[in-house]
């Protein structure tokens, strides 16, 4: 690795002015969000557009387990992205090769065990979830073919957290660039010209993934040097020291996606009980939500990673300033995507859906949603504290608070004591994050994060 080092992927974060040095870093990653999110809505807009209400069911629906299967893939990724971000912040390039051999090999592993479970349980899912029969052949299509996909998203995510962990954030934009192009092309051919329904938006997605995990694979092995990468099995081996790390940093993050994914499942499952116009609007409305919010998203990543490497070289004022700069960077973002929820609702969800009471009832859905923008900009800015010092257990406490007590006690909450009616669920999720962001901010007041002991250690 030292022979290589004046080949180094990726950008040193401990250095230039914070806010300048954090943007420039972002809008790769903010980009790369955004155009996930755009063709992950492109599946949403054909199938209602071409397709119906059974078609829209059909992908929210049947996409349910794919849309899990990117945040634990995240959280994989993500563990070995923190990992890596400070021991290239110490210098430890060693390590950095392990860690990189080791998150491959258990992001393939991971991911293969959970295409098999995807397929078996395909149909107790499905009924599960309350998935009209209206949509439910669609649903289980489009569920079991997606599911072949799972080891493209986990690779893919994989690659793209070794490169961000190196400060290297423009070359993921450019690998789904590659996706977005195969899913719009291939959702015209194989539902628009060949109509093969929700089916035909499920292989286009599927080749979508495979398109971005080659690009991000191909650049990887064209790089080899640089990571002293081979591609042969030796290679691809579990190194211990940087297993456990990987596992102690990704299984609080795995169980907190899996909460979160699992309280959401439980709120559509509830939505879905008052018919197909709520479950549309719902389904619809949880696309917009992300697409306004990964901005935001977008902007604590590269936070995290930014503190990570910061912490990593023992420059803790530094890492605090650009907690406060992620701050206000999100609470900008917050007050342009509630701008656009207020004066456009209706034209947002009309990319979706023809139908007007669909429509009607997203501009209630957007205006609710309007706090959740708030919350998640105060949260994820103190999160990426937590996040980027390497405090796995207090993640996992936020994910618990977040993901299941208040997500689901809130909707209980406006649903029986007072009385809201069919859109308590959406309130619910407006609000949860608020405790959450508390927690956050009372650990990062504390300074208690300066005394930790970093990972690279």
């Amino acid at each position: 690795m030292a022979a290589t080092a004046g080949k180094r992927v990726g950008t040193n974060l401990t250095e230039g002015v914070i806010w300048k040095v954090l943007l420039t870093f972002a809008l790769p990653i903010i980009l790369t969000n955004v155009i996930q999110q755009l063709y992950s809505m492109v599946d949403l807009m054909i199938a209602g557009k071409f397709v119906g209400g059974a078609g829209t069911i059909g992908v929210s629906t049947g996409g349910e387990l794919s849309d899990f299967m990117t945040p634990l893939a995240m959280a994989l990724a993500s563990a070995g992205q923190i990992y890596i971000a400070q021991l290239v912040g110490a210098k430890k390039m060693q390590e950095v090769k392990d860690t990189i051999g080791t998150l491959l090999t258990l992001s393939f592993l991971v991911s293969f065990v959970l295409m098999i479970g995807a397929i078996v349980f395909c149909d107790p899912f499905l009924r599960l979830m309350n998935c009209p029969e209206l949509g439910f052949s669609q649903a289980r299509g489009y569920l079991i073919i997606t599911a072949l996909g799972y080891p493209f998203i986990f690779g893919y995510n994989a690659v793209c957290g070794v490169l961000r962990g190196m400060g290297e954030a423009k070359r993921p934009l450019l690998f789904i660039i590659v996706a977005a192009t195969v899913n719009i092309f291939a959702d015209l051919l194989l539902v628009v010209v060949i109509p093969l329904e929700a089916v035909g938006t499920a292989i286009a997605t599927v080749l979508s993934q495979f398109g971005s995990f080659a690009a991000a694979f191909v650049f990887l092995y064209r790089r080899r040097e640089t990571f002293d990468f081979e591609l042969k099995l030796r290679y691809f081996k579990i190194v211990p020291q940087a297993a456990r790390t990987i596992v102690r940093l990704s299984i609080p993050q795995l169980c907190r996606s899996l909460l979160v994914r699992v309280s959401m499942m439980y709120v559509n499952a509830s939505c879905n009980v008052y018919g197909p116009v709520y479950s549309q609007t719902n389904s619809i409305g949880n696309k917009i939500q992300k697409f306004l919010e990964v901005f935001m998203q977008g902007i604590d990543t590269a936070s995290a990673t930014m503190i990570g490497q910061n912490l990593g070289a023992k420059k803790n004022d530094r890492a605090a300033k650009t907690v406060w700069t992620t701050l206000w960077m999100s609470m900008i973002v917050a007050v342009f995507a509630a701008l656009l929820s207020w004066i456009i609702p209706r034209q947002m969800f009309s990319l979706f859906t023809n139908e007007e009471t669909v429509k009607a009832l997203g501009v209630v859905f957007l205006h609710i949603m309007t706090i959740h923008y708030f919350c998640s900009a105060f949260v994820g800015a103190f999160q990426s504290m937590v996040t980027g010092c390497g405090f796995v257990e207090l993640g996992f406490g936020i994910g618990v608070l977040d993901g299941v007590i208040c997500k689901i006690g809130f909707s209980l909450i406006f649903l029986n004591l007072l009385g809201v009616g069919e859109t308590s669920f959406w309130w619910g999720t407006a609000v949860s994050r608020f405790l959450p962001g508390v927690l956050c901010l009372w650990y990062f007041l504390s300074g208690k994060w300066k005394t930790r002991k970093m990972l690279s250690d």
